[in-house]
């Protein structure tokens, strides 16, 4: 009778043991499934971007910011990516007046500064590009352009951004610093608008960004000055607090600051901040 009773002991106890086991093992079995959930809820979440998100650039973002929206849109399924491009100050203009927005890239810091200042911004703006100014004339510089000096000749038709426009700031900032005075035959409102000048031979120059002379490929040609290191714009970024695609918004943003989006930037011409 001991016997049996001591016998019976050892199999529960051995049940017992084997029924931890099992408990053990399948609680372990369902962590590694919850993380393994929880990893693929994540991955999901982050491919889970959807409608469109609207991004207001200035205009010598143009063609870098076109080909970062194809990509995007590309990588996130059921987005879209609109565009309105054009100068700085009218763009913080239109998005304080409350024009629907979701991101705002500004040509200059005094721009953005517009947006900031009347609280339509979320967060802070963070430099993400810089940009340098050339002179772009008509191609082969038929009129020997050298200096930001020639610029100044009489017999020249000269165009540049206005001075409200970042482009036109650094143009008279880089005017300012070689005490040259400069009377244009025309005040653009935005740089692309002062290189259509000299493409379609309106002007005999321009004082437009490097990449704008790199985008515009043979329709002109470009003339560095050393004076333009003088005037060299920083180019800010921010999500706008009435976004209505916030997560849209900052994974744009993230692709613009991403080695990606700075390859294509680079490529463009910019300067890396």
């Amino acid at each position: 009778m001991t016997r049996t009773v001591r016998r019976t002991g050892r199999t529960m106890q051995v049940a017992a043991l084997g029924v931890t086991a099992l408990l053990a093992l399948s609680a372990c079995s369902s962590s590694d499934d919850s993380s393994s959930t929880d990893s693929g809820s994540s991955a999901s979440a982050s491919d889970q971007l959807s409608g469109t998100v609207t991004v207001f650039a200035a205009a010598s973002l143009k063609e870098s910011f076109t080909t970062l929206g194809k990509e995007f849109e590309k990588a996130h399924a059921g987005t879209r990516v609109t565009f309105s491009f054009g100068g700085s100050d009218s763009l913080a203009a239109s998005i304080t007046g409350g024009a629907p927005a979701d991101v705002f890239a500004s040509a200059s810091p005094k721009t953005m500064k517009i947006v900031t200042d009347a609280g339509d911004a979320s967060g802070t703006p963070a430099t993400f590009v810089r940009n340098q100014l050339e002179i772009a004339t008509l191609p082969g510089n038929p009129d020997k352009i050298a200096t930001l000096e020639d610029l100044t000749k009489s017999s020249l038709k000269v165009v540049l951004c206005d001075k409200t426009v970042p482009c036109g700031a650094a143009a008279q900032k880089a005017l300012d610093a070689s005490k040259l005075k400069l009377t244009p035959v025309s005040y653009e409102q935005d740089v692309k608008a002062a290189l259509t000048k000299v493409e379609l031979k309106e002007a005999d120059a321009a004082v437009v960004y490097k990449t704008d002379v790199h985008a515009a490929g043979d329709k002109v040609e470009g003339v560095e000055f050393p004076e333009s290191a003088d005037a060299i714009n920083d180019y800010p970024i921010v999500q706008l607090k009435d976004a209505r695609n916030t997560d849209a918004a900052k994974a744009f943003i993230a692709l613009v600051q991403s080695a990606e989006g700075q390859k294509v930037l680079t490529e463009a011409g910019f300067l890396q901040p």
